[in-house]
């Protein structure tokens, strides 16, 4: 293996979110499930139909390449791309080859390789074919395909990177970094289970300064299906190479069960398609302050994001990833950090180290509590009863030392039932943490002296048994004892 050098390229197809098809009026629904519904003469190619270009579409690819660094074309069209198969009801697909509308660019991954994009270009999407058995006998190997045109015509940008990817696991993380800016850009679902997302991985092996031959496999359907089949694929081409035969030009699938590729067809070259311009559409002319007007729209994009919520916030890097994924939690994690940051002021000088303790408590139950009741009662953040300056003041009270963990969890998930805010679930259920040194004396005195055995082992030096009477005396108090405090009169008692 140390002899070849992978050369991977990705070419990844994203279906766009606008309302209509890429040349007609057709809605563009992904959740459609009656099959050949948004459908019309247009996109079925009936005799005499002419396209008309979504505009949309065109904004959002031109968006996308902006937010990667990518020189827009001023000058653009579109081209037949000819090939024969049931699902594309033309007989050829619109598409574009000679002059994309956006070129270059490039996407940064974390351990800081750049990896280029050789070009992003814009096509309308085939059918579905649905493949079935044989109706009367469904044992019988005898099957039918069935076409659904509801996907047929819908807007379809493709991005094509240069051949920078060395790995598997490079794959999947350019894949799922890209998955996020389209999501961030709102140019694309990019769900890959409704297959607005799909990956085609183009490998080679190079020896010293000789190219090797390019395999695609096509349509991997989940990120960690691309690093699998690459990975698995290096290593078939490389025992090819060592056994004196040569990787053949072809196109392959990935089988999931099998974890492996296999031969669908032979490779085709470009001019195999025979290109040539759309004589039904004019060309796009697409000017500067046009590209410019565009550019004003980007939102604030991923990779900018974490590196201000660690600056900004004080966070984690691991902490940042989370509210950089899922968008939603960290637009709300900064509305209880603006609430925290308006609590500090009113109590006077804003400590930094105390608001940077604050926001990293929010942060912690925001991403461990929140998230795990979530996930629990299967809602997301848009049906959250709990307001952020709610959900602040159980930070606050918190950080009082008001109330012990196990009480902040008891009060959170209150909160999370009802709306209610923390004050009223803390006095309702009678939570407080006791910090006063004379009540929680008298308890700890109790513990000690209904664990007598426990007390003497910590004598002897078996620190454990410490934890084991501050364990009892959290109990004793029904969690409500502060364990530090408790703790500390433990200690001195047991002198």
């Amino acid at each position: 293996m140390e002899k070849y050098r992978p050369v991977i390229g990705l070419e990844i197809h994203a279906e766009l979110n606008t309302q209509t098809k890429m040349f007609c009026d057709s809605a563009n629904d992904a959740n459609e499930t009656r099959p050949n519904t948004n459908v019309c003469p247009i996109c079925l190619a009936h005799p005499g139909t002419l396209p008309v270009i979504n505009i949309e579409a065109v904004r959002k690819t031109v968006k996308t390449g902006l937010a990667l660094g990518s020189r827009v074309n001023e000058y653009s069209w579109f081209e037949r791309k000819n090939y024969f198969y049931p699902d594309l009801p033309k007989g050829y697909q619109i598409s574009q080859y000679e002059k994309p509308f956006c070129e270059g660019g490039i996407l940064k991954l974390s351990g800081g390789q750049e990896i280029r994009i050789k070009r992003i270009h814009l096509e309308e999407d085939t059918g579905r074919l649905i493949h079935k058995p044989e109706a009367r006998n469904p044992k019988s190997e005898i099957r039918k395909s069935l076409v659904d045109f509801n996907r047929a015509g819908v807007p379809l940008m493709e991005l094509v990177t240069e051949p920078d990817i060395k790995t598997g696991a490079e794959a999947k993380e350019f894949g799922e970094e890209l998955q996020l800016l389209f999501r961030y850009l709102d140019v694309s679902g990019a769900d890959m289970e409704k297959g607005q997302l799909r990956i085609e991985a183009n490998i080679s092996l190079m020896e010293i300064a000789a190219l090797g031959t390019k395999v695609e496999i096509k349509n991997l359907n989940s990120f960690r299906a691309a690093e699998r089949a690459i990975d698995y694929e290096i290593k078939r081409q490389a025992e090819v190479l060592e056994s004196g035969g040569k990787v053949a030009q072809e196109t392959r699938g990935w089988d999931e069960n099998k974890a492996e590729t296999f031969s669908q067809r032979a490779k085709e070259e470009s001019h195999d398609y025979r290109y040539f311009p759309e004589p039904d559409l004019p060309p796009v002319r697409l000017d500067q302050d046009q590209i410019d007007y565009i550019k004003s729209e980007l939102p604030e994009l991923p990779a900018a994001r974490r590196d201000r919520f660690v600056r900004e916030y004080g966070i984690t890097e691991k902490d940042s990833e989370v509210f950089t994924v899922e968008r939603a939690l960290g637009d709300y994690f900064e509305k209880v950090a603006s609430e925290l940051a308006d609590w500090l002021e009113s109590q006077g000088p804003i400590d930094k180290n105390s608001r940077q303790k604050l926001v990293k408590l929010s942060a912690n139950y925001l991403i461990t509590e929140l998230q795990k009741l979530l996930a629990e009662s299967k809602t997301g953040l848009a049906d959250l009863k709990i307001s952020a300056e709610d959900f602040a003041e159980l930070v606050v009270l918190i950080h009082q030392n008001k109330i012990s963990s196990s009480a902040a969890q008891t009060i959170l998930a209150e909160m999370f039932k009802t709306g209610i805010d923390p004050s009223q679930v803390l006095e309702s259920k009678g939570l407080e943490q006791l910090s006063d040194a004379d009540e929680l004396k008298k308890s700890a005195e109790e513990v000690i002296a209904a664990n007598p055995q426990a007390a003497a082992d910590y004598k002897k030096g078996k620190v454990e048994s410490l934890k084991f009477l501050v364990g009892q005396l959290m109990r004793a108090t029904k969690g409500r004892a502060n364990p530090q405090v408790g703790e500390d009169i433990l200690r001195e008692l047991l002198k």
